[in-house]
């Protein structure tokens, strides 16, 4: 924290402490002043880290304060003094405030430094700064024992880093040779809390020798370690292994608004995927990301709300791990209340306080002058001249120390009116009130005595002298007008100012405003008028709820007739609703009169929205009624917004118990739910003049897990090669997972047989199986297609869901032994073409031409080479589909072949076509014209020209679309002729846009905005577009 300045203004009637009243003199006529006490304005001493290495080999560390006269400095190491000026030292030296080291020794120099700086008005300390000795030693000299490991276990790798300090260092591995460094990946991690080198599933490539490597950033050096050989050894055939977490998080304290790394990594076959969770939420906090394949979780800017369990969970196909710990958040002190300069009378009382945040709740103590002088609260019963002197308050905790440094001055003065004299001339009400004010300076309070001309005044029932010396006066009347005089005096000596009371007419209102109700959107007056005396000005003052109207802010609603105070409310709306008050104001006094002013209109949003109870599907909501604005409320309607909402208006209708919720609910059960999932809550209320607006969104809440009830669809596959069968389904949507742990079993057994075989998947985005099996493969005494059944369910921590309804799939024999026919295609555009075929005879479990569906392959004759062909594949159930990206004026072939799990069947005889050519790649010119009226709009544009013998395609017509600025859709009309009429928008945005229509294809657009506010500025005049 800055210091500050304090100004020493000499007056001969003002005592100060005797120490220093000598300079003061002596400053009086000096143009040195002004004087001050010395702040840390300028530099501060920082913590520094010494290396032996470093080439300098010396530690300067900075000092210096502002203050008038200059200050001297001194140092104190560990709370002992060093002696620069009586014992000269070969290590230390002074220059201005910075103190120098020279030859540094850890034994010696190492330590906690506070720089003191003095003047005769005081002393100040500094923050400290502690200098530490860094260093890094080398690894030991002796060989790493081999790590041998077989392909598809995990291997970890100790660094088993040498002492260091600081301790804060970055891990890497050099792999075979310098500088080759291991780059981290999904398989192989780098602690950066031990140093080791952690690898999932080893591979044959992971083979070689390994070095560990330190690097200290702050003092600039690395070491490394002897290289450790890692050895794999051919396992056949390679077994998985389950997830198993090695490297697992601690309990962890961060800083405030510092950033936070938490490690976790797991060995397994496959490689473990990791998932961070954040216990009792939805979602990792907003300024979380994960990196490093999952390894690393990072929390940037951590806040309090952040301090909370997390848990990562490492998941592969043969089992699920995981490890929990805790984030505690704290923070280093920071001034919530501090001290400032006070200057204060001798013999009263003072408190000087100041007030830390921190967490650990901060510890308070006070210097005086450099000196310990108490802890907590000070508290001055009777201030002398020796309590004046710089005060500084510490707040120290675990995490760190903050000074505030503040002034103490202690005076004593005769009363001055110099800097505030009684006003020479005063102005009072009729029967009002009057304070004449009488505030001199002086130390000690001095005692006060008023006299009206030479009459001496006491209180009494309409006059008294208050406890500041002003003088009040009660129902003032004309006998009340004179002079009067403000005596002070104390025990240093006495002053007097005097002032003249005129009495004016008091100001009354003479029409006051109505209470008054009207609905939205109408308009309303409000009178006030006020008679007032002739020889001064009046102001009218309006306010709403005790908040002044700004008329030059608030136009399109209120305004101020003129040479009046009448108030005109335009459009009245409902934040306009309340108390609105005329203050009928003149420099001598005011008045003031109210009126409410109700407005009927569309219900309050409900307050206070709060799920109460929680279950599966359903949870219980209360609110607070909100206002009805006039209008009996109807009923209510409860929306609700889940995890998966696309948007954040993306609020829907839910499903309540009572069905119906009438004007006088305030809470209501909300069903059909989906159990475990994250929902948010509002309601709005509803009367006859319709719905109003929503609540504030209720706390997100997930619900409870619970059995999934939802099968996968379109479960199906096929035979492949060798033995594969390829099982497929379509995935359940998130919303129907349940619970956590979500996953599929697929089921599938050969047709004659009665077992079935069943396989766990843990991921539940995946949407096929392949299951390898030599004893699949279609024989030479087979005479049908092999058939299997299978079926698929689902599954959560809670249980598992229903199975999905048995599909057939054939494994065939061969590829499909016939081709398509009568192959014929069609251009649509200059892009686009329809193909179709006569289907193959597919005969179902026929040995030879059991078919999955069609490929479809097309590629430019002459452009183009046939591997590089667009292909699209259609189910057997199709004969036909639609071409896509192709080119224009181009001359294209097209071959269709039937395919099943075996591949692909002969070719089609090739077809062949031409696609359309391109429409223009300009569009057409427009203009706009608007009517005098306003109320129409004429549009028009240049015909298309077409060149018999270019590129482009033939115009067929155009297209006009008439929309809403921001809207993606509006009406289209489609027309031969070069223009078009409108009726014009009076309100709103608007865009107009016109297309031609081609024989390849819809051309380039031509768009206008038309902005209804324009209207009488654009009646007369045409715009080329």
């Amino acid at each position: 924290m800055c210091g500050w300045n304090i100004v020493i203004q000499f007056n001969p009637c003002c005592s100060v402490p005797p120490h220093v009243l000598s300079h003061v003199l002596a400053m009086r006529n000096s143009t040195k002043c002004p004087c001050f006490l010395p702040s840390f304005c300028r530099e501060e001493p920082l913590d520094i880290v010494y290396t032996k290495e470093s080439p300098d080999r010396l530690i300067s560390m900075n000092c210096r304060a502002r203050a008038n006269p200059a200050p001297t400095y001194r140092w104190r190491r560990d709370n002992w003094e060093i002696k620069l000026m009586e014992l000269p030292n070969e290590h230390y030296s002074l220059v201005g405030g910075n103190l120098i080291i020279n030859n540094p020794e850890e034994k010696k120099h190492a330590g906690t430094y506070v720089c003191v700086a003095k003047n005769v008005y005081g002393t100040v300390i500094s923050k400290e700064a502690k200098v530490k000795f860094g260093y890094l030693e080398e690894f030991p000299d002796e060989e790493r024992d081999p790590v041998t490991v077989k392909e598809g276990q995990g291997a970890v790798l100790l660094c088993a880093p040498p002492k260091r300090w600081p301790t804060e260092v970055t891990f890497r591995w050099i792999y075979n040779e310098f500088p080759v460094f291991l780059h981290p990946d999904k398989r192989r991690f780098v602690s950066q809390s031990t140093g080791n080198l952690y690898i999932s599933k080893v591979e044959a490539s992971d083979a070689g020798n390994y070095s560990c490597y330190v690097f200290n950033p702050q003092i600039g050096k690395g070491v490394y370690s002897k290289f450790i050989p890692l050895i794999s050894t051919e396992e056949t055939p390679e077994k998985r292994y389950k997830a198993d977490l090695v490297v697992k998080f601690p309990d962890t304290t961060a800083m405030l608004n510092y950033n936070v790394t938490l490690e976790c990594f797991a060995l397994g076959n496959p490689a473990p995927h990791i998932v961070w969770r954040k216990i009792g939420a939805t979602d990792l906090p907003a300024s979380a990301q994960v990196s490093m394949s999952g390894a690393l979780l990072h929390l940037y800017n951590v806040q309090y709300e952040d301090s909370a369990g997390y848990e990562c969970e490492a998941i592969n196909q043969k089992w699920q791990d995981w490890h929990q710990a805790w984030l505690y958040v704290e923070a280093a002190p920071e001034w919530a209340v501090t001290i400032n300069n006070t200057q204060k009378d001798v013999g009263s009382e003072h408190t000087m306080s100041c007030v830390a945040n921190g967490k650990p709740g901060p510890y308070i103590r006070w210097l005086k002058d450099g000196y310990s002088y108490g802890k907590g609260e000070l508290k001055f019963s009777s201030l002398t001249f020796e309590d004046s002197g710089m005060y500084q308050c510490i707040a120290e905790n675990y995490w760190g120390i903050i000074y505030a440094s503040a002034e103490l001055r202690v005076i004593a003065c005769a009363p001055t009116f110099e800097l505030n004299p009684v006003k020479k001339y005063l102005l009072g009400a009729n029967n009002g009130r009057v304070v004449i004010e009488c505030k001199p300076r002086a130390a000690p309070r001095p005692r006060f005595t008023w006299t009206k001309g030479k009459e001496v005044l006491f209180n009494n029932s309409r006059i008294s002298i208050m406890f500041d010396g002003s003088l009040e006066i009660l129902n003032a009347t004309r006998n009340d007008e004179g002079v009067y005089t403000c005596l002070a005096e104390n025990d240093r000596g006495k002053a007097n100012s005097t002032g003249t009371l005129t009495i004016t007419e008091a100001t009354q209102i003479t029409v006051a405003p109505e209470d008054t109700q009207v609905m939205v959107g109408e308009e309303v007056h409000l009178q006030c008028q006020a008679s007032f005396d002739p020889s001064l000005d009046i102001t009218f003052i309006w306010s709403l709820d005790f908040r002044v109207i700004d008329f030059y802010l608030e136009w399109k609603h209120y305004e101020r007739i003129m040479d009046s105070g009448e108030l005109k409310i335009m459009n009245v709306q409902l934040r306009h609703e309340g108390r609105y008050t005329c203050t009928a104001q003149t420099v001598v006094d005011n008045v003031t009169a109210s009126a409410d002013l109700k407005v009927k209109g569309l219900p309050a949003p409900p307050g206070g929205v709060r799920v109460e109870e929680i279950r599966d599907t359903s949870v219980k909501l209360v609110w607070n009624r909100g206002a009805d604005h006039g209008s009996l409320i109807l009923g209510y309607t409860i929306q609700t917004r889940d995890f998966y909402a696309l948007t954040e208006v993306d609020w829907r209708d839910a499903s309540t118990s009572p069905t119906a919720l009438d004007g006088m609910s305030v809470m209501a059960d909300v069903v059909d739910l989906y159990p475990w999932m994250e929902y948010e809550f509002r309601v709005y209320a509803t009367n006859e003049f319709g719905d109003g607006e929503a609540s504030i969104p209720s706390m997100k809440i997930k619900t409870w897990d619970a059995v999934p009830v939802v099968a996968p669809t379109n479960v199906g596959g096929y035979g492949g090669k060798d033995g594969e069968l390829i099982i497929t389904w379509t995935p359940v949507q998130p919303q129907y997972f349940y619970g956590k742990k979500f996953g599929y079993v697929v089921a599938f057994k050969p047709h004659d047989e009665v077992d079935w075989w069943y396989e766990t998947i843990s991921d539940p985005e995946t949407r096929r199986y392949v299951h390898r099996d030599a004893s699949f493969r279609v024989k030479s005494n087979d005479f049908q297609v092999r058939e299997f059944q299978v079926k698929v369910k689902t599954f959560n921590s809670k249980g598992d869901g229903p199975y999905s309804l048995s599909t057939t799939i054939y494994y065939p024999r061969d590829v499909p032994s016939e081709s398509p026919t009568d192959v014929y295609s069609r251009p649509v555009s200059s892009h686009e073409a329809l193909v179709w075929w006569i289907p193959v005879m597919d005969t179902g479990t026929g040995l030879q031409q059991y078919i999955d569906g069609y490929q479809v392959k097309y590629w430019r004759k002459y452009d183009d080479t046939e591997p590089g062909a667009n292909r699209i594949f259609v189910p057997a159930s199709m004969n036909q589909t639609r071409l896509e990206n192709m080119l224009p004026d181009s001359h294209y072939l097209i071959e269709v072949r039937a395919y099943n799990g075996a591949g692909v069947g002969p070719p089609s005889e090739h077809c062949e076509m031409f696609t359309k050519r391109a429409p223009p790649s300009v569009a057409p010119q427009m203009w706009r014209y608007i009517s005098y009226s306003g109320k129409w709009l004429y549009v028009w544009w240049h015909h298309i020209s077409y060149d018999w013998f270019g590129n482009e395609s033939f115009p067929l017509y155009y297209k006009v679309m008439f929309r809403k600025t921001g809207y993606i859709t509006g009406p289209i009309y489609m027309t031969g002729w070069h223009f078009i009429d409108f009726p014009m928008p009076q309100v709103g945005d608007y865009e107009l846009e016109v297309r031609g229509r081609y024989e390849g294809g819809d051309g380039p657009i031509r768009k206008i905005s038309l902005a209804a506010m324009l209207l009488l500025a654009l009646c007369i005049v045409g715009l080329g577009i």
